[in-house]
């Protein structure tokens, strides 16, 4: 059961592909049209890129979390959820991997394209993806936290107000890694960080969720 809800929520991202490239083409969006604003000094392209990348991303994930959960309210899915007897947190979390998935993968993809763009040489581009890799799943599980506790509400602005703060750690320590490596310095405790956000998001969060949608249910 487990496992056909990762493939329910793919298949469903194939049959809505407007959803799942509405981020993609947003972070594309922000991405390419800083440098065409600020002009065409190399130095600070080089210095603001991984800001610009990691702060569209964010805004790319934020657009999205509204629909992880409502349309599973809408249908009844969320009730069968707590009737069913798997572990709710187990349901949770494999949603928000099935999200990650399909909001996330492809903005990593694309990251290195944005950075060569900002002038960032290839080992930084590709330390930025790897950044993401890392801290993209942190930022969608505390997405998936805020979506529950605002399950139901009408507008999204307690959404971003929940989400926006817990999201700075992740954000701090992935533009950190990529500039330290343009400046010659090691990346790897910046890495190690985002890796322990993740490690802390991936225990706390399902749990936290699971326990939101209990709530908005009752």
């Amino acid at each position: 059961m487990l496992s056909a809800v990762f493939l329910r929520e793919l298949r469903i991202a194939l049959q809505r592909p407007a959803d799942a490239l509405g981020g993609l083409l947003f972070f594309v969006l922000v991405g390419g049209l800083f440098p065409l604003a600020i002009g065409p000094d190399a130095a600070l392209l080089r210095a603001i890129g991984p800001g610009v990348v990691w702060v569209a991303a964010l805004l790319a994930v934020l657009i999205s979390l509204h629909r992880l959960f409502e349309p599973d309210l809408a249908d009844g899915s969320l009730e069968q959820w707590l009737l069913a007897p798997r572990s709710l947190m187990g349901l949770v979390a494999l949603k928000t991997a099935a999200h990650w998935c399909i909001a996330c993968l492809p903005l990593i993809v694309v990251a290195p394209l944005l950075a060569l763009q900002y002038g960032m040489p290839g080992d930084a581009a590709g330390l930025l993806a790897l950044a993401l890799l890392l801290g993209t799943p942190t930022l969608v599980l505390i997405g998936a936290l805020g979506a529950a506790l605002t399950l139901g509400l009408r507008g999204h602005v307690l959404l971003a107000l929940i989400v926006l703060p817990l999201s700075v750690p992740p954000l701090v320590f992935g533009c950190a890694a990529v500039s330290a490596s343009q400046q010659g310095l090691p990346a790897a405790p910046h890495l190690s960080l985002l890796g322990a956000c993740l490690s802390l998001a991936a225990f706390l969060c399902p749990w936290a969720s699971a326990a939101a949608l209990r709530l908005a249910l009752e």
